[in-house]
């Protein structure tokens, strides 16, 4: 399985593909090397990046500050840093969060 995050001096840095306009905010699963997220704002004056970046933080149980943009504003493709002092523990919940995911897929 391709790991979408890397682990950095300055947290987890986060390959993100991102969908506007769904129909629920929701983690879609692994697309490429990215992690897929569906998030229900649109792409308009940058309301799907900071919806990104809070969908994030709640995810992550982390505040809404740790989380930035590094790349992508303009793109479906991002890279987003948690910034934090346990990135093993962000990698844990970005790992279970992908077991949850690929679970619901099964069960379908």
């Amino acid at each position: 399985m391709v790991c979408p995050w890397s682990v950095t001096p300055q947290g987890v840095l986060l390959r993100v593909q991102l969908q506007p306009r769904a129909a629920h905010d929701r983690v879609v699963g692994l697309h490429g090397e990215a992690l897929k997220i569906a998030l229900t704002a649109p792409p308009v004056e940058n309301a799907a990046n900071s919806a990104l970046l809070a969908f994030l933080a709640a995810l992550l149980q982390i505040p809404r500050a740790s989380v930035s943009l590094l790349s992508g504003a303009k793109s479906r493709e991002k890279r987003v840093l948690v910034s934090t002092t346990n990135p093993q523990h962000i990698a844990q919940r970005l790992a279970s969060t992908l077991l949850r995911v690929d679970k619901k897929k099964g069960d379908d």
